[in-house]
């Protein structure tokens, strides 16, 4: 028995070197620690990210292996660190000011009270491009019981509205944290992917509303008091910035790093005055940083809080503080799923994935990352229930493969597209997002089950079909 153990050991250390036992074992760890042990998402990937360190080879530059899981993260953290802080202290700001009030009651005075399903929608879809999804959910809540307290019915058409709109941006558009980091994990332009991901959100959000009818019809569901939540009272219009000041922090950014794209697409595609082009390229670079692009309207938003509400110098910082406290937390588990990914490509499981799906057409090889993505992120999304963990780790194991056009048949931004998409599949009870829109909502649990799970199933499945529609109208390079 003693003479076989050197063969054992050597079969479990053999077995360990695995890429895909170790990919196993990496996924279980976040998934076990988050689930069972309800242990933070930034300490599950951060300990994945080293135990996965541990069993991949050593390094051929001399890091030693802890060493090499701090280097990632630091490489995370500068990728997106400050976009994200950024877009916290706008998102605070905006809702402090009432810019977000301003933006929700224009879409409401265009639409109408017969279309407000559409503004509720129109406004979750904007706001949810710099500000997070509860946060936006708490803000439009009250419209939507205002709505019905007019109406008296349609009030979960009110509720799934927003739901459809926020969630689908959310997902799908930087600056939110699980776009970006898709993007930096995939080497996607940030303005082609907030192009592109808006592209693909816009009809999920209008399927959304269609379920949303349908669901109305279906489920007869009251408004009811909701205990622990008390509504604010609402501000006057004399209260409110004006609409184009509202948008500046949102539009402008978004024109500036899309300018960048643009201009080095041209000068890339040979399109164009190529000498003027050549010129204001230097120029554009900067101001179509995202870095700098935030930095501006996180500039603004914090004027317009201090001019708008009248604040000490004290206070407003007191407020940026808050945005930061929660961006920070963002951040941390952003990075970690940038560490955790970097293990995972020393890991060499890129290359294991890969061959999995070689074959000799192009498009169709690309079409079945498009599904590994989406499959593997909902998979995630199902076991853990954050959509942004599930984005991030699923962005940065296929990552490790070195996707790009060539291999794909068309542009990275789809497979990030494709990821989101599957972040949405299979909200339940371990989801955040499920909680919040069933107890701001004033819904039971089955009533969520019923609604909110299935309409982010509608959404996600319409963006995965837009974004193969998209593969073959649109390929790009």
């Amino acid at each position: 028995m003693l003479e076989n153990c050197p063969l054992i050991l050597s079969a479990i250390r053999v077995n360990l070197e695995n890429p895909f036992v170790i990919l196993a074992i990496g996924i279980s760890i976040v998934i076990g620690m988050i689930i069972f042990l309800r242990i933070n998402a930034f300490l599950a990937l951060i300990t994945a990210a080293m135990v996965v360190s541990l069993l991949a080879p050593e390094s051929t530059d001399g890091v030693n292996r802890m060493q090499r899981v701090a280097i990632a993260f630091g490489d995370s953290v500068s990728g997106i660190g400050i976009v994200i802080a950024l877009a916290a202290i706008i998102g605070k700001c905006m809702m402090d000011s009432g810019a977000a009030d301003r933006i929700v009651r224009t879409f409401l005075r265009v639409l109408g009270e017969k279309n407000a399903s559409f503004a509720l929608m129109g406004s979750g879809f904007v706001l949810a491009v710099p500000v997070f999804f509860d946060t936006v959910f708490y803000l439009l809540i009250p419209l939507a019981r205002s709505l019905y307290r007019s109406t008296k019915r349609n009030y979960l058409m009110y509720v799934m509205a927003i739901a459809a709109g926020g969630a689908i941006t959310h997902t799908l558009v930087p600056p939110t944290p699980g776009p970006l980091s898709m993007a930096a994990n995939l080497g996607v332009d940030l303005g082609k992917m907030i192009f592109v991901g808006a592209l693909v959100a816009f009809p999920a959000a209008l399927v959304g509303i269609l379920y949303s009818m349908f669901a109305n019809r279906m489920m007869d569901i009251p408004m009811r008091e909701v205990a622990e939540h008390t509504e604010p009272d609402p501000l006057k219009e004399d209260e409110l910035p004006s609409l184009f000041v509202s948008l500046c922090p949102i539009v402008l950014p978004v024109l500036m790093i899309t300018a960048n794209t643009l201009v080095n697409s041209m000068l890339k595609g040979g399109v164009g005055p190529q000498g003027v082009l050549t010129k204001i390229s230097p120029f554009t670079s900067i101001i179509g940083d995202a870095n700098f692009a935030l930095l501006v309207a996180t500039a603004i938003s914090m004027i317009i809080l201090f001019k708008q509400r009248n604040l000490t110098l004290l206070k407003l910082g007191a407020s940026v503080e808050e945005a930061l406290m929660s961006g920070g937390v963002i951040i941390l588990i952003t990075a970690g799923g940038g560490a955790f990914g970097k293990m995972l490509t020393v890991a060499q499981i890129g290359p294991a994935i890969q061959g999995m799906f070689s074959t000799e057409e192009t498009k169709v090889a690309g079409l079945s990352f498009l599904f590994l993505g989406f499959g593997i992120a909902a998979l995630l999304k199902i076991a853990q229930g954050s959509s942004t963990v599930a984005m991030i780790t699923t962005s940065a194991m296929l990552a490790t493969m070195n996707v790009n056009s060539e291999m794909l048949g068309f542009d990275p931004v789809y497979l990030a597209t494709a990821i989101g998409a599957g972040s949405l599949i299979g909200s339940w009870m371990n989801d955040s997002g499920f909680w919040i829109f069933c107890k701001m909502s004033g819904l039971t649990e089955e009533e969520a089950l019923k609604s909110w799970t299935p309409l982010l199933i509608v959404l996600g499945c319409t963006s995965l079909a837009t974004t193969v529609l998209l593969t073959f109208v649109w390929p790009m390079s």
